[in-house]
């Protein structure tokens, strides 16, 4: 599949910080809301700077694998809190383009608005993809939101600076929530659904969980 180009991988903070706020204001916040194949994306580092991006792309219906690929590299970026996607998107981008097929929609563990500057990882994969996106955390990162209730399907939002950029989404009984917010092309409602339909038996939605498996089992 394609990826665009739309920047050079930055050198620094600054540069870094200067692209994510042009490419915020290329977000689209509404999209489709049915999707055939859907792929969950992750990355597991294997030691120092070197890690793995993996991608898996799944059936939606039947949440098979149709496709999985992995790319090997080196951390392209300093840990710097709310840059870390510019570590991991070189390598998730090669993997990207090595699929034979192309996803309705990328599934990244990380953020896409719940994010300093509104523009975490499932932003930047959606921009440079033109592909819907959404983001599940595992863990909250802006904002500030009540606990949901204890059922599946139970969520609140986060609010983040005044504005909804994400939910709080139990996606099991009694486990924990997810974190989840619009990454291009989907609304927070249908970013929700998606996520409570992939993550039918466990806590986490099954792309996330495949790609997770694939990156750490190359």
């Amino acid at each position: 599949m394609r990826v665009k180009r739309l920047h050079p991988w930055p050198a620094g903070i600054a540069e870094a910080e200067a692209i994510q706020d042009r490419l915020r204001s290329r977000v689209e916040l509404t999209g489709p809301d049915t999707f055939t194949l859907v792929a969950g994306l992750d990355v597991h580092y294997r030691g120092g700077d070197a890690l793995t991006a993996a991608v898996v792309v799944l059936d939606a219906a039947t949440l098979e694998p149709v496709e999985q690929v992995v790319a090997h590299g080196e951390a392209a970026f300093p840990y710097v809190p709310g840059l870390f996607a510019f570590r991991e998107l070189p390598a998730l981008v090669t993997a990207l383009e090595r699929l034979t097929t192309t996803p309705d929609l990328l599934v990244c563990d990380g953020y896409g608005l719940a994010h300093p500057r509104g523009f975490g990882l499932a932003c930047h994969l959606g921009v440079l993809t033109g592909l819907p996106s959404l983001g599940v955390g595992k863990t909250p990162f802006v904002g500030t939101h009540e606990p949901p209730g204890e059922e599946r399907g139970s969520w609140t939002p986060i609010v983040h600076e005044g504005a909804v950029v994400g939910r709080a989404l139990r996606t099991r009984r009694g486990v924990k929530p997810v974190y989840v917010s619009q990454g291009h092309r989907i609304s927070l409602d249908v970013a929700t659904e998606q996520v409570l339909h992939l993550a039918a038996r466990y806590r986490l939605p099954e792309p996330i969980r495949h790609a997770d498996h694939l990156a750490r089992h190359p």
